[in-house]
């Protein structure tokens, strides 16, 4: 991968730019960190712009709630049948009784549970919980909503069309019963981005991905380090670029989908001190204090002297025309 090429400005934020070559500096460490998987990064230039593309691991810190559509926009949910489409299945006799069926239509509701069962999966309708080997991921598909017939046997290609379709938040598979749920703090997804793509832009990227309800304006995105520091990254940030200049590590920081009403930003001056323990805390405040009383004397000191000038002149200025 070349990562030379002429030096210009590359726009990172609002007024905020980084040259080209530093910023493909920072993109080769953030691939040979990377190396061999699909979180490394490519980028190209298009009409002399420089544009880089690829995974951006965004973690999920929500503690509201958050709502999932039903089912997805080009599908619809079949109402329940009416007594008249049950009266066709049956069978009338010569004076309008209602017979019994020679094969009574034995439908129930799919549970999340027993269907991921009878496929093989293994995955529960619990609340997701991480699982040391590997981070859990948010896999796209379709809400699981609908009926089937008790002991219908699926071909292999249904099957594979059914996984496809459906999908879980870290291993949390849900219907209509569990379209309402706070993913596990902390749990990681992806989404497919670029470097021209504003956080707004990403956002919504990321919330029609799992098809979210939620209004893109509810949320937003934070770098978050393990010093505690918390920075929100703006509407006119690139988070892509963001992501390439904190550094590839996500044990130093990460990128997390937090509620905006919720989260405060936290600067670096005052994460150095948010791990201290109280009593080293006290101490830090009572020697400010020291500190500060110090240098209100010290001021008073300096004004009193000033204003002792000024009165001794007024009264010198107040009796040199009267000697006169």
């Amino acid at each position: 991968m070349d990562y030379g090429g002429c030096e210009y400005l590359v726009p990172c934020g609002k007024d905020k730019y980084i040259s080209k070559n530093e910023l493909l500096l920072h993109l080769k460490t953030y691939n040979i960190y990377y190396e061999g998987q699909n979180l490394q990064l490519r980028h190209r230039e298009e009409e002399g712009e420089l544009i880089v593309e690829g995974l951006l691991n965004i973690s999920w810190g929500l503690r509201r709630p958050i709502r999932l559509q039903m089912q997805d926009d080009n599908q619809r949910i079949r109402p329940p049948p009416s007594s008249s489409s049950w009266h066709s299945g049956c069978n009338l006799g010569a004076h309008g009784l209602v017979l019994k069926p020679s094969i009574l239509p034995d439908i129930q509701v799919t549970d999340v549970d027993a269907t991921m069962n009878a496929e093989g999966t293994g995955s529960s309708t619990g609340a997701a919980r991480l699982q040391p080997e590997e981070p859990p991921q948010l896999l796209r598909t379709r809400s699981d909503v609908g009926v089937r017939h008790r002991g219908s046997a699926r071909t292999p290609s249904e099957q594979r069309r059914i996984r496809r379709h459906r999908f879980s938040i870290n291993g949390h598979f849900y219907n209509h019963k569990t379209s309402v749920f706070t993913p596990a703090y902390g749990s990681v997804t992806n989404v497919r981005i670029n470097s021209t793509m504003t956080t707004p832009q990403v956002l919504k990227l990321l919330l029609n991905k799992f098809k979210i309800e939620n209004s893109a304006e509810e949320f937003a995105l934070y770098i978050v380090h393990t010093s505690g520091e918390k920075q929100k990254l703006r509407a006119t940030d690139y988070p892509l670029i963001a992501r390439i200049l904190q550094g590839p590590c996500e044990q130093v920081s990460k990128v997390f989908l937090m509620e905006k009403d919720q989260v405060e930003e936290v600067t670096y001056d005052v994460a150095q001190y948010i791990k201290f323990e109280m009593p080293v805390l006290r101490s830090f405040i009572q020697k400010l204090e020291e500190e500060e009383d110090r240098e209100v004397k010290k001021l008073m000191r300096k004004y009193s002297i000033l204003r002792l000038m000024i009165e001794q002149r007024l009264e010198e200025i107040s009796e040199g025309p009267a000697r006169l």
